[in-house]
């Protein structure tokens, strides 16, 4: 027969070990909780008066006039359609090839772990890098290369979500394809990517929010634009350059627009994450 002596001492300090735990815990969340609320309410107090119907009919003003973000706003979907376009195109056809085809053999995991050094490379080394590929041979800036510069960081995360959304299909889902006599590609773009376009689409619009914000490779490659152009080839105006530049102005007006502009942008990357959310939580299949 044995026989369990318990340690009264033992038990308390496992109890007053994890009650801390816990403090810390909740007193972290709230810190970043608190962060988090002192940001939006200094982005929505500061700018929520500057919004109006100019923000999105009149482009960049000079100081003093009136104006808005219309060539900005223009600019940055540009700039971030090609480069989603770009990206989705590399990314899930490289995700693809890492979960059906790459296996753990030593090119699919020298693949990997570029991939990893990628999603947390620092933007300016990637605008540098396109700006030497891309603007200065061709003695210009570009919304072409503010794209390229974009699509490069977002890249990255399609094809780890892409990969990882693959291996969670069930083997039988492949099996089903290969007994139907379907070739493996078939199989791919007929079962696998249709079961998982839901998650291909999250990655998708992480990455969206990834790049949405994005100053630092524009600043090296698309640069900006005072004007409303359709122009990718020459210089475009974006929302991130003209927040970095009017905020660091002299003039109330500027400054004002900057404010609007970060709210936009934050607006945006807001949208794109509940929609993530939204389609993550999708129902289960049976």
């Amino acid at each position: 027969m044995t026989v369990t002596v318990r340690n009264p001492g033992r038990a308390m300090r496992r109890k007053l070990v994890n009650g801390v735990f816990v403090v810390f815990c909740a007193l972290a969340t709230l810190v970043a909780l608190a962060a988090l609320a002192a940001i939006l309410v200094s982005l929505v107090g500061q700018g929520i008066g500057g919004l109006d119907a100019n923000i999105f009919k009149l482009s960049t003003p000079a100081p003093g006039s009136v104006g808005g973000l219309a060539n900005a706003i223009k600019g940055s979907i540009m700039l971030c359609a090609l480069a989603m376009l770009i990206a989705l195109g590399i990314g899930i056809f490289a995700g693809t090839w890492l979960a059906e085809y790459g296996g753990e053999g030593w090119y699919a995991r020298i693949i990997r772990f570029v991939n990893d050094v990628l999603l947390s490379a620092p933007s300016i080394v990637i605008g540098l890098f396109v700006y030497v590929l891309l603007v200065a041979p061709f003695h210009g800036f570009s919304g072409y290369a503010g794209a390229v510069a974009l699509a490069i960081i977002a890249i990255p995360v399609v094809t780890r979500t892409t990969e990882d959304v693959l291996k969670l299909q069930p083997t039988a889902l492949r099996e089903s394809g290969i007994a139907l006599g379907a070739p493996v590609w078939t199989t791919i773009r007929k079962i696998l990517w249709k079961a998982s376009l839901g998650g291909i689409v999250t990655g998708g619009l992480l990455a969206f929010a990834r790049i949405s914000g994005e100053t630092a490779p524009l600043l090296l490659t698309a640069l900006s634009n005072n004007f409303d152009s359709w122009d990718m080839s020459k210089p475009m105006a974006n929302l991130p350059v003209v927040i970095f530049n009017f905020a660091n102005s002299a003039y109330d007006d500027w400054r004002r627009l900057a404010w609007v502009g970060a709210i936009l942008i934050t607006a945006a990357v807001l949208a794109a994450q509940i929609i993530a959310r939204i389609l993550i939580r999708e129902p289960k299949r049976s």
